[in-house]
This record gives C-alpha cells, structure tokens and sequence, in this order.
C-alpha cells in the first residue's frame, strides 16, 4: 500500500499544479476582457492614447495565456480562455479599422483561425455603432467606409462553410452578421437620401418663397440606434 500513497501523493501534485495554472488563467481571462472592452470604449471616444495603452496590456494578457497554457492544450482551448481571446481579436481588429490601419492576421495576433474569425465577426457590431455615430456627425463618408468594411467581412465569414466544431459556432454568428448590415445598409442610405434632398432643397433658398421653412422641414432625423 505504500506504493499506492506514493501514487496518490503524484496526483494530488499533478492536480494541485492544474488547479493553481486554471486559477491563474481565469484571472488572466478576465483580465483580458476588461482591457478590450475598455480599448474598444477609448476608440469610440477618440482617445488614441488611452485605446492604445488597453491594446498593449491586452497583448501582454493574451501572449501569457498563451505561453502559460502550452502545457495544458485543455485550458487554452477551454471556454472562458478562447472567449477572452475573441474579445482580443474584436477589440484588435476593430480599433485598427476605425484608426485606419492595416487588419491585424491571425498570426500577428498569436491567435486560432476560429478565434480569430469570431472576432471578426464580432468587431461587425462595433463598426455598426460606428457608422450611426459618423452619422449623427454629419460624417457620411466615414459611415460608408466602414460600411465597406462591413460588406468585405461579411462576404468572407458567409464563404466559411465549416461544421460549427470546426469554426465554434461561425455560422450563427454570420446569420448576426447579415442582420446587422442590411440595417446600418438602411441608415446609411436614409441618411445619404436625407443630404441630397438637403442639398437640392438649398440650391432654391432664396428664389422661391418660403423656401427656407421647406429646407428645415425636410431635414430628416437619424433613426434611433438600435441594440446589436
């Protein structure tokens, strides 16, 4: 019997090793989550600094998931560590398309090609608050570059025609996806309507009379922002 406490002794080592690693990385995951979202509220706000500094303490977080679980494949893939991962691609992608910048890869990010592709899919949402915003701004032709971003994403993801085992679930995602831009597609073509009749509708100002009560009558509200 000596020899099956010296078993026991072996795996209560191996599992308080797991236990302590688990612990560690959902405070990590967490973590990690935070720092996105909060990189994701910087960008909206236009704090380039502030969204800047959330994206490198992201990077730090998910490059020690990643090196800190090469150990143990089980927690790396688990849940809770590839969802915060899914909100390091979103929150990276997102904050490079609306600055302007180049879309960060799969391999820049250290990230699944799932993982990756579920961030992408999910940075579609925030692009669409984008646009409502740039909208209200006056700003049309930003709305419709990140439209076009939109249409581009989407007409990737609806070619990923993988098992939901494969991609984690990808496809309900698309089916979001398709939604939420035949909306932001409306906005931005009620809007653009709106300018152009604004735009006609001032070239009479002064030549007909009353003209400028019909101008301000025909000044179209945005539609109120919805939830995605």
């Amino acid at each position: 019997m000596q020899k099956l406490e010296k078993i026991a002794e072996q795996i209560r080592q191996t599992f308080d090793a797991q236990t302590a690693t688990r612990d560690k990385a959902l405070g990590q995951a967490r973590a990690l989550t935070r720092a996105c979202a909060l990189s994701i509220r910087a960008v909206h706000r236009n704090e380039t600094d502030v969204m800047q500094a959330h994206l490198d303490e992201a990077r730090q977080l998910a490059d020690a998931l990643h090196t800190d679980l090469a150990d143990y494949p089980a927690f790396y893939f688990a849940g809770y560590t590839q969802d915060s991962l899914k909100e390091f691609a979103e929150a990276s992608i997102t904050c490079a398309l609306i600055r302007h910048q180049a879309l960060p890869t799969p391999e820049e990010l250290n990230l699944p090609p799932n993982t990756y592709l579920n961030g992408l899919a999910e940075s579609v949402g925030e692009m669409r608050r984008r646009c409502l915003d740039m909208l209200r701004q006056d700003d049309s032709a930003e709305a419709e570059r990140l439209l076009g971003h939109m249409d581009d994403i989407f007409a990737i993801l609806v070619t990923m025609d993988y098992p939901d085992a494969i991609t984690n679930g990808l496809r309900r995602q698309t089916d979001v996806i398709r939604a939420i831009l035949e909306r932001t597609r409306g906005d931005v073509t009620f809007s653009l309507r709106g300018e152009k009749l604004e735009r006609s509708l001032s070239r009479l100002s002064g030549q007909l009379p009353g003209s400028e009560s019909l101008l301000e009558s025909a000044r179209l509200p945005l539609p109120p922002e919805e939830k995605v």
